[in-house]
C-alpha cells in the first residue's frame, strides 16, 4: 500500500523541463519579430519575467496583467513598437509546443500511477500548459490537471488548493502530498493547508524561506521511495 493516496505535482521543473520549452519558445517568438536572440535578450526577458512572476506569487499583480506587461517591459526595453498581447499570444502559442519532460519523469509517473491517484497543480497559463499537457506523454497516466487561471486563484493561496481538494473528493489530508520545486508557491501552500509536502530540490539548493517541508528530495528514486516505501518518520 502506497503511503499516500494523491500525489499533487507540480509541473514547470518538477515534472516538465520548463527550461527548455521557455528557451525553443523565446527564440521562436524574438526571431519572427526581428530581434536577435542572443545572452542579451534572453537575459533581458527572464529578468522582466521573473520580477513578475515573484510579484504575483506576493499577489501584487494579476497573471493576465502578468503576462502581456512582460513583453511591453521587453519591448520597451528593446526599442520596438510591437503589440504585447500578440507578441504573448504567439510565445503561449510556440510553448504550448514544449512537451519535453525532465528525464525519468514519465517513468515515475507510470510507477505511481496504478497504486495512487496522480494531479497537476499549475501557476501556469492555460493556454500554453493545456498545450503541453496534451502533447505529453503524461496526459494518458495523469487524469487531474488544475490551472491556477481555471481554478480562479494561484498558488501558495488556500483558494487554489480548497477546489483542487473538494474536485478530488475531500480526501483526508494525511494522504495527500504536495510535490513541487518552489518552496514559496508549492510547498507553502501545501503547508497552509495541512498537507504533507516534499521539496523536488535535485540543485540542493538552500532553502532562503521561512517554509519548511516535510521532506526534500534530490531525485525520482528518492521520491517514489518516499510515496511507496516504508512510511518515513
Amino acid at each position: 500500500m502506497a503511503n499516500f493516496d494523491f500525489i499533487l505535482f507540480d509541473a514547470d521543473n518538477t515534472l516538465f523541463d520548463f527550461d527548455r520549452a521557455e528557451h525553443e519558445a523565446l527564440r521562436g517568438v524574438l526571431e519572427a519579430r526581428g530581434y536577435p536572440f542572443n545572452n542579451h535578450t534572453r537575459d533581458l526577458y527572464l529578468s522582466i519575467n521573473r520580477e513578475l512572476w515573484a510579484r504575483l506569487d506576493r499577489g501584487e499583480v494579476t497573471q493576465s496583467w502578468l503576462v502581456v506587461e512582460r513583453f511591453a517591459a521587453f519591448t520597451r526595453a528593446m526599442g520596438g513598437s510591437d503589440d504585447p498581447v500578440e507578441f504573448n499570444r504567439d510565445y503561449l502559442d510556440r510553448l504550448a509546443q514544449g512537451s519535453f519532460l525532465l528525464p525519468g519523469a514519465e517513468e515515475l509517473c507510470r510507477h505511481l500511477a496504478p497504486h495512487c491517484t496522480l494531479a497537476i497543480i499549475t501557476n501556469g497559463v492555460a493556454r500554453a500548459q493545456r498545450g503541453r499537457f496534451a502533447r505529453s506523454p503524461l496526459a494518458g497516466v495523469i487524469p487531474h490537471l488544475f490551472i491556477s487561471e481555471e481554478v480562479g486563484a494561484s498558488k501558495p493561496s488556500p483558494a487554489f488548493f480548497e477546489p483542487v481538494l473538494r474536485q478530488l473528493g475531500s480526501p483526508s489530508r494525511a494522504r495527500v502530498l504536495v510535490v513541487g520545486d518552489n518552496v514559496a508557491t508549492d510547498i507553502r501552500g501545501g503547508l497552509d493547508c495541512g498537507l504533507p509536502t516534499a521539496w523536488y530540490n535535485p540543485g540542493h539548493l538552500p532553502n532562503a524561506t521561512p517554509w519548511t517541508p516535510r521532506w526534500e528530495v534530490a531525485s525520482y528514486p528518492q521520491l517514489e521511495d518516499l510515496i511507496l516505501g516504508p512510511a518515513s518518520p
